[in-house]
C-alpha cells in the first residue's frame, strides 16, 4: 500500500515550485490563483525570492503548501494514495490532496495560521530545540521537571525529538537533557514554540476559521499528528486539526501506525526529502521515494 507524506516548515528552497510552473498549464492557474488568493505575488518570491524571503513565516507557509499540493495535482492519475499524513503544515496540504479541504480553502487556512502563529510568537520569547539520543520518555520526564513551560513538541523517529516552550525554560531544559546523556540538545532557528501550550492564541484563531471551512469526506483516510491513527470523519478531522497548533507532532507513532495497516512503500509530496529519511529511521524495512512529475 502506497502512503503519500506531505512536509512542514523547514522544507523551502530558493526556486521552488519554477519546474511545476513550466510544466504545466493546470499548474500555472493554480499559482496565479494562489497570488489572487493571498493578495500578493507568493510566485516571484518562490521562483526568483532569496533564502532569507522565503524564511518569513507568512511567506513559508503558503509556499511549502503551494509546492506539495500543486506537485499532487500535476501528477494527475500517477497520485493514487491508500492513505496521506503530513508533518505540521504538511497536514494541511494532505487534507486538500486527498479531497478533503478544496485548494482555495486549504490556502487560506495555512495563510490565517501563519499569521496567528507569527502574531503568537510575538506575543512571549519562545523557542523549540533539537534533542538527540535520549529515549522519548526520559526526554518527556526532564522537561515536566523543568520550571515554565517546556513540552515534547515533535516526535520526529527514535532518538530524535523536538522540544518546544518558553526561552529559559528550553535552556534550562538543554543543560539537564545533556546531563543525562542527551548526545545533542541543539536550540533551533524558529521564531516560536510551535506545538506548545504558548500557541493558544494561535490555536484559538485559527479555531474559528476551521470550523467555518468546509470539509468533505476524504478519498483515502489521513493519520493525523494529534490521534495518530487513520481518520476519515470530516467532523473528527476538523477537531484534530484544531488542536494541532498546541498538541506534539506524533510523527514517529502515525508512521508505526501507517505501517501496522499496510503502509509498504512511503512517497514524500513537497519540497525537501526529510520526512524519507525520518520514515527509514522508524522502520527500514519499508520504500521510500520522492514523487516526481512526468
Amino acid at each position: 500500500m502506497k502512503a503519500y507524506i506531505f512536509p512542514g516548515q523547514g522544507a523551502q528552497f530558493t526556486g521552488m515550485g519554477k519546474d511545476l510552473y513550466d510544466a504545466s498549464q493546470e499548474a500555472r492557474q493554480l499559482f496565479e490563483q494562489a497570488n489572487d488568493i493571498l493578495g500578493f505575488d507568493i510566485t516571484k518570491i518562490m521562483f526568483e525570492g532569496s533564502a532569507d524571503d522565503l524564511k518569513e513565516t507568512k511567506v513559508t507557509q503558503p509556499a511549502i503548501f503551494l509546492h506539495s499540493t500543486i506537485l499532487a495535482t500535476v501528477m494527475g492519475d500517477a497520485f493514487k494514495p491508500d492513505m496521506v499524513a503530513g508533518h505540521s503544515l504538511g497536514e494541511i496540504s494532505a487534507l486538500v490532496a486527498n479531497k478533503t479541504l478544496a485548494f482555495g480553502d486549504g490556502l487560506q487556512l495555512v495563510y490565517k495560521r501563519a499569521l496567528a502563529m507569527q502574531k503568537a510568537c510575538e506575543a512571549k520569547p519562545s523557542t523549540m530545540a533539537a534533542v538527540l539520543g535520549l529515549e522519548d520518555h526520559l526526554v518527556e520526564a526532564i522537561c515536566a521537571d523543568i520550571d515554565g513551560t517546556v513540552v515534547a513538541a515533535n516526535y520526529n523517529c527514535p532518538g530524535q525529538l523536538v522540544i518546544s516552550g518558553a526561552v529559559e525554560a528550553v535552556n534550562n531544559a538543554c543543560e539537564n537533557l545533556k546531563e543525562a546523556g542527551a548526545k545533542r540538545a541543539l536550540l533551533l532557528p524558529v521564531g516560536g514554540a510551535f506545538h506548545s501550550p504558548l500557541m493558544e492564541p494561535a490555536r484559538e484563531e485559527l479555531a474559528a476559521a476551521i470550523e467555518a471551512t468546509q470539509f468533505s469526506n476524504p478519498a483515502c483516510p489521513i493519520y493525523q499528528n494529534v490521534s495518530t491513527f487513520a481518520v476519515t470523519d470530516p467532523s473528527e478531522i476538523k477537531k484534530n486539526l484544531i488542536f494541532q497548533l498546541t498538541a506534539p507532532v506524533k510523527w514517529t507513532q502515525s508512521v508505526q501506525n501507517m505501517i501496522k495497516d499496510g503502509a509498504t512503500h512511503f512517497i514524500e509530496v513537497g519540497p525537501g526529502n526529510v520526512l524519507q529519511g525520518l520514515v527509514k529511521k522508524i522502520d527500514r524495512s519499508v520504500e521510500t521515494e520522492k514523487a516526481t512529475i512526468a
